[in-house]
């Protein structure tokens, strides 16, 4: 019986730089792939790219078909190797199964970065192929994948979205002015960045003091992208009529105690006042968002961080001063990931290691 190949020895150096090749190809998925995962797939024949491919669009063909109909001469496949940096899919969903397509060439052989953590997946693709008389070997770079791939994993494995707390802070460690001003802390590159972010993620939340000091449009103007969902906390729904996040540009979510109801673009949800963020993450799980930008404000930020409810944080630090003001929030259980310049400012982004051990 041919069983899944276990990697007792290291991959050779050629597996490591195909697998790595289908990792760049996946990450060009980026902001536009979910709720599916981004995946990349190389095809080798006799030690030579013959075909490559990564899924592009959410309902659009995977990685994988892609790559099988960018090789010229099909004649090849059933003497190919085909890297793989998720598990191919096993069931009907919006396109037929990978695995089947993988399984009818009858490929020589499939290398996998991740297995699925996907209940209608998990295993049942990698199954398919040994069926069909495939070897397969998986783990190849896993933890590349998991990073690349962390939205979807923790989705799957958390049963929330992925979440991150961004904000911008003095040199002297202050958020905003002692009146709730923080325009502009951040230089203009730095900002540019969190456009491209937002047009990566699912969502953007902000709570009620944010949305009233600030009236942030919460959309993609600096980058090329999609808009994020909105989400907006206002517990008591008094916030005014006029700011930007009702403007019904773009679906927007308030999270309240009030009311629940939907109107066009405007969705009103209604949460336990004594488990607020776990209905408003139970409420995105059933949304299937796979992840969530925090933007502010500072008593949204220390509310996740003292819950421990958040999987990454990036900090701006400006070389600015402020002497006194709203302090920025102070991380707990943080490892630090990097530290590198933004322009005038300083981009650290910090891993929550209690959360990344669940994914």
């Amino acid at each position: 019986m041919i069983r899944k190949k276990d990697l007792f020895l290291p991959p050779m150096e050629k597996d490591i730089v195909y697998m790595q090749r289908a990792l760049q190809l996946a990450g060009l998925g980026m902001g536009y792939v979910s709720p599916n995962p981004m995946v990349g797939c190389v095809i080798v024949h006799n030690g030579k790219i013959i075909g490559e491919g990564w899924h592009q669009a959410y309902g659009g063909p995977h990685a994988e078909v892609n790559a099988v109909n960018s090789v010229e001469n099909s004649d090849l496949l059933a003497e190919s190797e085909v890297y793989v940096s998720l598990e191919p899919c096993a069931h009907y969903g919006k396109t037929p199964p990978c695995a089947d397509l993988l399984a009818g060439l009858k490929v020589k052989k499939v290398f996998i970065c991740n297995d699925d953590p996907n209940p209608l997946v998990a295993g049942k693709g990698i199954q398919k192929l040994l069926n069909a008389g495939i070897e397969v070997d998986s783990g190849i770079l896993k933890e590349e994948g998991l990073h690349l791939n962390r939205r979807f994993f923790g989705f799957h494995k958390n049963k929330r979205p992925y979440i991150i707390l961004k904000w911008a802070q003095t040199a002297d460690h202050y958020i905003a002015r002692e009146n709730g001003d923080s325009k502009w802390i951040s230089c203009e590159l730095s900002r540019t960045l969190v456009h491209k972010w937002r047009a990566e993620e699912d969502a953007v939340m902000v709570g009620k003091q944010t949305a009233l000091h600030d009236d942030p449009a919460l959309n993609v103007r600096m980058w090329k992208g999609k808009d994020p969902l909105r989400l907006v906390i206002d517990r008591h729904l008094s916030l005014p009529a006029h700011l930007k996040v009702f403007d019904r540009s773009q679906p927007t979510v308030l999270y309240n105690t009030v009311r629940e109801s939907e109107e066009e673009s405007l969705t009103y949800v209604k949460c336990r006042n004594d488990n607020f963020f776990q209905d408003i993450w139970d409420d995105l799980y059933k949304r299937k968002i796979l992840s969530v930008m925090v933007e502010g404000g500072t008593m949204v930020l220390n509310n996740l961080i003292a819950i421990g409810m958040w999987d990454e944080a990036r900090v701006f630090q400006s070389n600015l001063s402020f002497g006194k003001g709203i302090a920025a929030p102070r991380l707990v259980s943080a490892r630090q990931l990097s530290r590198e310049p933004i322009g005038d400012d300083l981009l650290m982004i910090y891993q929550n290691d209690n959360t990344w051990q669940r994914i």
